[in-house]
């Protein structure tokens, strides 16, 4: 799905070659600084390379409709952004933009449910813990059903054993989809996904592990 080559970006990222295949599971893991966020937002075509390529489903991402691209391929930040509005307002929002036919209320009953998000849908939104907007942002992200989930530590706010039934409920949903995901969990990476890459700060080339 996505082909890196060459890739420069000031000092932050150096990466000969990478590639992550359409429908599996690939985790980010690496110490703080080396770059994994700053590779989901070139992904989703927020930061563009210094130099080298990125292409997706063949095409340069640079030549692609970022608009269109990003309904395809969706990113989920680290501390995502909750509206202003109720819990169903937040889960449609991203509906809202996308070509997808619309939803009803009890998808979105389901979505809460699955991630164990125990709120009614017209519950304040702004009223939510931090882990609690974690897991809106995750469900509102999955209503919109793109191609490809870019998820940067969806579940960091989460305790240990939460955060692991989290992520095996959402990628459990989303399978045959493509999921890019970064993770300070070595033992998620490890047991959830098809790829594991680690990232390491300043250096010259990115490890495939």
């Amino acid at each position: 799905m996505f082909v890196i080559k060459t890739l420069s970006y000031k000092e932050i990222l150096y990466i000969k070659e990478m590639e992550f295949e359409e429908g599996k599971v690939t985790s980010l893991i690496g110490e703080s600084g080396a770059g994994k966020s700053t590779l989901l937002k070139m992904l989703n075509g927020l930061l563009s390379p210094d130099k080298g390529s990125i292409t997706y489903k063949g095409k340069e991402l640079s030549e692609l409709n970022f608009i269109q691209h990003r309904r395809e391929a969706v990113m989920l930040a680290q501390q995502p952004v909750i509206f202003e509005g109720s819990v169903r307002d937040n889960l449609l929002i991203g509906r809202k933009f996308s070509e997808k036919p619309p939803v009803d209320d009890q998808m979105l009953t389901e979505a809460l449910s699955f991630i164990k998000l125990d709120k009614d849908l017209d519950d304040d939104a702004e009223d939510l813990s931090g882990g609690e907007k974690q897991r809106l942002a995750l469900a509102r992200v999955y209503i919109m059903d793109p191609d490809c989930y870019l998820l940067d530590e969806p579940t960091s706010a989460l305790d240990e054993g939460t955060e692991e039934e989290i992520v095996r409920r959402f990628l459990e949903k989303v399978k045959g989809k493509t999921v890019i995901m970064v993770t300070h969990s070595n033992e998620i990476a490890e047991k959830y996904s098809d790829q594991v890459i680690t990232l390491h700060k300043l250096a010259k080339d990115h490890a495939h592990e």
